[in-house]
């Protein structure tokens, strides 16, 4: 099977506004820039991937039908905009809970990202992860991807919490466009559209 090269994005604080546990689509408010940087790595040819903690289920929130319900109209919305994601895959388990504490698919365990290069035909070694938290720049670390940390979100609390921990991401963006034009220039590509 031909791999592909992915870009991983987190979604709460990196692709929309992170607003704690939206049950519904309305309550979740997507980044204009997130579009057009879904838009242009998919142009260049990466697949584009959001792995999501949606631990609101493990919490009793909201429960996945209502999850399942916000994700396909999250989906609508990026392919109505020319911006068609090609997955999504989230971990619905509470990590305060002893059930989910050792869940292998919650952040930053590989087990998302180890499901989707299965299931997409990704090359792991050669892909990036863009999110906000210290999680999802572990999360690409464990899976073999470059991780991107993103300001907007939890990303400045992350900084501090990263250096403590001796951890550096291969790259710091102010969002998700600047994250993604960065990537198209690290590898040479071009998104074929405008700049």
């Amino acid at each position: 099977m031909t791999t592909r090269q992915a870009v991983f994005l987190d979604r709460d604080g990196t692709l929309n506004e992170d607003t704690g546990y939206p049950a519904d689509f309305r309550q979740v408010h997507i980044y204009p820039e997130a579009y057009e940087a879904v838009r242009r790595l998919g142009r260049a040819g990466f697949a584009t991937v959001v792995v999501t903690h949606q631990s609101g289920i493990g919490r009793g929130y909201f429960d996945a039908a209502d999850l399942d319900r916000l994700h396909a109209r999250f989906l609508e919305e990026f392919a109505r905009r020319g911006a068609p994601l090609d997955a999504l895959y989230s971990c619905p388990h509470d990590p305060d809970d002893p059930a989910g504490a050792d869940c292998p698919c919650a952040k930053p365990r590989p087990g998302l990202g180890l499901r989707a290069a299965r299931d997409l035909g990704l090359d792991l070694g050669t892909s990036y992860m863009i999110g906000d938290k210290p999680a999802d720049v572990l999360f690409g670390l464990n899976v073999g991807a470059a991780p991107v940390l993103v300001l907007t979100g939890y990303g400045r609390r992350a900084q501090a919490a990263l250096s403590a921990l001796g951890v550096r991401p291969a790259h710091t963006a102010a969002g998700v466009l600047e994250a993604a034009a960065w990537i198209l220039g690290r590898e040479g590509r071009s998104d074929h559209g405008p700049v």
